[in-house]
């Protein structure tokens, strides 16, 4: 089985997009960041996303969405990115690790996989080449622009 979660800050308001960017754009675009998390198991759900909200949610400050739709709303498009197959991600390695020194998890996780994600709000898509450009590397990084949600 596969399930989906996005986790967002609940309490860090949209940012200047021009801090991602090595020159800036006009126009005054935000962002907001997240980061999803996707999980293939087999075994008891409940004990599975309870793993989630154990090991990557805070639930003081972070929101968490579950399912494949965007967790966050008016945006003009996103930017979601996340390694490569056999590129180091240290998040995943580290979580994997906990994951195995669990004694009786009551699932079995198949597969983990990272993304983050950059919703940006003000633009309708147009400059989203640049935010690949100044963000992503190819050598690296795997990516996919998503149309906004306005």
């Amino acid at each position: 089985m596969r399930e989906i979660y996005e986790i967002s800050d609940r309490f860090i308001e949209a940012g200047d997009a021009n801090s991602l960017l090595y020159e800036p754009l006009a126009g005054g675009l935000t962002y907001r960041h997240t980061r999803r998390y996707e999980l293939d198991y087999e075994g008891e759900k409940t004990a599975m996303e309870a793993f989630v909200r154990k090991t990557l949610l805070d639930e003081i400050s972070q929101d968490l969405h579950a399912g494949e739709d965007a967790a966050l709303k008016d945006y003009g498009f996103a930017l979601e990115y996340g390694m490569k197959p056999g590129a180091l991600d240290l998040e995943k390695e580290a979580i994997l690790n906990y994951y195995r020194g669990i004694s009786a998890p009551g699932f079995e996780l198949k597969e983990l996989r990272i993304r983050q994600r950059i919703y940006l709000f003000g633009g309708k898509g147009d400059d989203s080449g640049r935010f690949v450009r100044d963000i992503c590397n190819a050598a690296i990084h795997q990516w996919k622009v998503l149309p906004g949600h306005v």
